[in-house]
C-alpha cells in the first residue's frame, strides 16, 4: 500500500468518530491545542528558523519569506484563533429546511460534516493551524500536504496538534500531515477517490492550476488574487491613497493584496503624484499604461499585457489610467480571478454599478480588500477564499465545511 492511501485508510478509519464528535469535545480540543502552541512557543520559532534559513539560502523572495515566518506574536495570533474558534457556533447538525408533508411525514435538512477533507498549500506554516482546527470544530477528518519550504515547522505545528487532539479524546488521526512532499505524492493526493471527500488547494496560480487539472477528487477553487482598486472621479484622493497603501504594501504576499491600480482621467494628473508618494515609502515598482508614465515620468516601467494579468505577490503593482467606470469595469472583468474588487467613489450611482456588475468574491466601496478574510468577516479562522461559484464563495468558514443530508421521518407511510 502507498503512502498516500497509509494516510487516507487512516483518515477514513476515524472520521466519524469526529463527524458524530459533540460540539463540546471538538472544543476541548481546540483550547487544548491553543494551550499546546502558546508552551512550545520556542520550540516552534527554533523549527521555523530552520525553514528560514533554507528559503533564504534558496533566493526565496522578501515578502514569501515573510509569509513563511513565525515569532512569537503570530504564534499567538494563532492560537488565539482556535480559541475563538471555540466559542462559534457549531453548524454541524443546525436544520437549515424541511417541514410536514400532507401524508405527516417529516422532512428536516441538517448540516453535517463533509467527512475527509485534503488540503495542498505552500509555505504558509499558519496554515496548518488554521485549516486543521477548521475541519476539527466542522466535524471533518484532514490531511493537509505543505509545501516543502515550510516543512520543519508543519512537522512540529502537527505534532503539537495531534498531541492535543490525543489528550481531548480523540485519536490523532483526524489530523494528519502528508511529510513527503514529492510532486509524485501531492498527485496521487488528488486522486484519492473513495477516501477524500473533498479536496482544497490554497496557494499561488501554478499550484491551483494543477490540482484543477490533476484531481479526480471534487475540488473547491481557492483563489489567486489579481485584485484591482479602481479610483473615481468623484474620490476623496486621501481615502484612496489611504487604501491604496493599505492594500498593497500592508501585506503584498497574500492573495487579497492589491495588485492593480486604475485611475479616472479627470484626477489622475494629481492623483498618481500622490499616490507614487506613498508608495515609494516602500519602494513598489511601479508598472503603468503611457499616460502613468507621461504623468509620472520615467521612474514608470511600461506595462505589458502580462502585467495587468499577474498576481506579484511583491512590492509591485501595474496601473492604468481609464475614461470612466465603464471603462474601469470592462478592465477588471477582462483581468479579475474573481476574488477582491474595489472601487473608491463619493458617486453612488458608480458604487452601485460597480457592485452589480463586477464578478468577484467580494467588491468593495470605499474600503481594502484586504478585509477578505474569514476572521475580518466574522467566520473565524478560514480554510481559503473561494472563487468559484458552486457551493462555496469568498472567505470559507465553518459552513462551507459543512454539506447537507435529509432527514425523514415517518409512521410506516408507504408511496
Amino acid at each position: 500500500m502507498s503512502y498516500i492511501l497509509t494516510l487516507g485508510e487512516k483518515a477514513k478509519k476515524v472520521k466519524f468518530q469526529l463527524m458524530t464528535a459533540s460540539t463540546g469535545k471538538k472544543n476541548s480540543a481546540l483550547i487544548r491545542i491553543s494551550e499546546e502552541l502558546r508552551n512550545n512557543i520556542d520550540l516552534i520559532i527554533e523549527k521555523n528558523n530552520i525553514d528560514l534559513e533554507n528559503a533564504e539560502k534558496n533566493g526565496m523572495s522578501k515578502s514569501m519569506l515573510d509569509r513563511l515566518k513565525l515569532d512569537e506574536k503570530r504564534i499567538n495570533a494563532i492560537a488565539d484563533a482556535c480559541v475563538n474558534l471555540s466559542k462559534l457556533d457549531d453548524p454541524v447538525g443546525e436544520v437549515t429546511g424541511g417541514g410536514v408533508r400532507p401524508n405527516g411525514m417529516k422532512i428536516e435538512k441538517v448540516r453535517v460534516p463533509m467527512g475527509v477533507i485534503g488540503i495542498i498549500y505552500e509555505a504558509r506554516p499558519n496554515v496548518t493551524v488554521d485549516a486543521a482546527s477548521l475541519c476539527l470544530k466542522s466535524g471533518n477528518t484532514v490531511i493537509l500536504r505543505g509545501g516543502k519550504e515550510a516543512f520543519e515547522s508543519n512537522r512540529i505545528l502537527m505534532s503539537l496538534m495531534r498531541n492535543a487532539v490525543e489528550k481531548a479524546g480523540f485519536s490523532p488521526d483526524i489530523m494528519q500531515l502528508v511529510e513527503d512532499t514529492s510532486r509524485e505524492t501531492a498527485t496521487e493526493m488528488m486522486k484519492l477517490n473513495g477516501y477524500i471527500d473533498v479536496l482544497i488547494p490554497r496557494g499561488g496560480a501554478g499550484l491551483i492550476s494543477s490540482v484543477v487539472k490533476n484531481a479526480t477528487v471534487p475540488v473547491i477553487e481557492t483563489g489567486t488574487g489579481n485584485c484591482h482598486i479602481y479610483v473615481d472621479e468623484s474620490a476623496d484622493l486621501q481615502m484612496a491613497v489611504d487604501i491604496l497603501n493599505n492594500g498593497k504594501t500592508q501585506r503584498p504576499s497574500v492573495c487579497n493584496a492589491l495588485e492593480s491600480l486604475l485611475v479616472n482621467e479627470k484626477i489622475a494628473e494629481e492623483f498618481l503624484p500622490l499616490a507614487k508618494k506613498k508608495l515609494d515609502e516602500s519602494n513598489v515598482e511601479i508598472r503603468g499604461c503611457g499616460k502613468t508614465k507621461e504623468i509620472l515620468g520615467d521612474c514608470v516601467i511600461s506595462a505589458t499585457e502580462e502585467d495587468y494579468r499577474t498576481e506579484f505577490l511583491d512590492y509591485i503593482i501595474s496601473v492604468k489610467v481609464v475614461a470612466d467606470v465603464n471603462k474601469a469595469i470592462a478592465h477588471i472583468s477582462e483581468y479579475t480571478t474573481g476574488h477582491s474588487e474595489c472601487i473608491v467613489t463619493k458617486s453612488l450611482e458608480n458604487a452601485e454599478k460597480f457592485q452589480s456588475s463586477i464578478d468577484a468574491a467580494a467588491v468593495y466601496v470605499n474600503c481594502s480588500t484586504r478585509f477578505t478574510d474569514g476572521e475580518e468577516f466574522g467566520l473565524g479562522a478560514e480554510i481559503g477564499i473561494s472563487t468559484q461559484k458552486l457551493h462555496a464563495r469568498g472567505p470559507m468558514g465553518l459552513r462551507e465545511l459543512t454539506t447537507t443530508k435529509y432527514l425523514i421521518s415517518g409512521k410506516g407511510q408507504i408511496r
